[in-house]
């Protein structure tokens, strides 16, 4: 599988899109128009193992619903991003059978090696 989930909207996406020359082999889905459904968030924590390394904690709603002093367990993150996109951390790409989660300088350049191998 070969699938980008992130947002149209957001210039950081926007510039690792382009940063990773994305070919239309890959399917993008953005994540505000076409939100994300319980299958895909399951297979996506099904490649990186928790629902949590898919939560963004730096989402304003996370700060404004005052987050980070709640003790959230696996089906709270889950529960979370399917209810508002700005939870799930992205962009999110699947690779194969590798997943990348989030905008780091050594996700991307992770990323890169995978398609360049």
């Amino acid at each position: 599988m070969k699938k980008i989930y992130y947002l149209k909207t957001c210039s950081t996406c926007i510039r690792i899109l382009k940063e990773l020359s994305i070919g239309s082999d890959f399917k993008l889905q953005d994540i505000k128009t076409q939100p994300i459904t319980v299958k895909q968030l399951e297979e996506m924590e099904r490649l990186s193992g928790s629902y949590e390394s898919l939560f963004s904690k730096r989402a304003k709603l996370y700060k404004e619903r005052n987050l980070k002093n709640e003790d959230l367990k696996e089906e709270d993150y889950k529960a979370f991003i399917l209810e508002h996109y700005t939870f799930l951390s992205r962009p999110v790409i699947i690779y194969e059978n590798s997943i990348f989660i989030g905008n780091s300088k050594s996700t991307i350049e992770a990323v890169k090696l995978a398609l360049n191998e």
